[in-house]
């Protein structure tokens, strides 16, 4: 299929990550997916919710929003039932590759502001979330704050898709606005599922479509796992005034 960026059905789209975008807060990167843009950043607070209190354990927890600006149309600075489901499944992605008893009783929260969109906002606010969470977390063991790094192993997502019969990978706006079967797949650095999100939009789609979905999903993480290995595998920078 002849997709309308010239990609192959298997390409992911230029992926780039800017490190410490802001430094204002322990962890920071805007990462985009082609066209996307997505802000994530870390912020660390000492203590936990009133429920998790006592418990010897910390807790990761996510915000999400599109910016006024993100999109063609204005988007409305409001938390809709959209974006209390996607800021959960941000939130729930991180928590799996976190111990939280190492983690202490202490709070660290991932926001994920859209700067602009072109589908695959969720997905990239996890990958950028993830990358943000690891250097807030590394900047506490640097201070002396943490003796030990809770987080066990690496966290990404990507969508796929079905469009005009055949599975794609990565699919910007215009693809998804179409699709006849829209997934969303999350999956930790061993290759293990943490999240599949998955609906026939057009069409119904059997087993072998789903699996093929999600071997393209798969194959797309594990490019995307390297690439953060890569950009984390230099510590981050000493922030100004900390």
């Amino acid at each position: 299929m002849a997709r309308p960026d010239g990609r192959t059905n298997d390409e992911l789209r230029p992926l780039t990550f800017h490190r410490d975008f802001v430094d204002t807060c322990m962890g920071s990167v805007l990462v985009s997916f082609g066209r996307t843009r997505v802000l994530c950043t870390a912020s660390v607070s000492e203590g936990v919710p009133r429920w998790m209190q006592n418990t010897g354990k910390g807790w990761v927890t996510a915000e999400y929003s599109m910016l006024p600006g993100s999109s063609p149309e204005r988007i409305r600075r409001r938390t809709s039932g959209r974006t209390q489901e996607i800021q959960r499944l941000i939130g729930r992605s991180l928590r799996a590759v976190v111990d939280m008893s190492v983690l202490g009783e202490r709070e660290i929260v991932i926001d994920c502001d859209v700067l602009q969109a072109d589908g695959g906002t969720r997905t990239a606010s996890i990958t950028g979330g993830y990358i943000a969470l690891h250097d807030a977390i590394t900047r506490l063991m640097v201070a002396g704050e943490l003796a030990e790094n809770p987080i066990t192993t690496e966290c990404a997502a990507i969508s796929v898709g079905v469009c005009e019969g055949t599975p794609v990978l990565d699919l910007p706006y215009i693809e998804d606005s179409t699709a006849e079967v829209d997934m969303n797949v999350v999956m930790d650095g061993a290759g293990n599922f943490i999240e599949v999100q998955g609906t026939a939009e057009g069409a119904v789609f059997d087993r072998v479509r789903l699996n093929e979905m999600l071997d393209l999903a798969a194959s797309g993480i594990s490019t995307i796992t390297e690439a953060q290995r890569g950009l984390l595998s230099t510590p981050p920078a000493e922030l100004p005034g900390r």
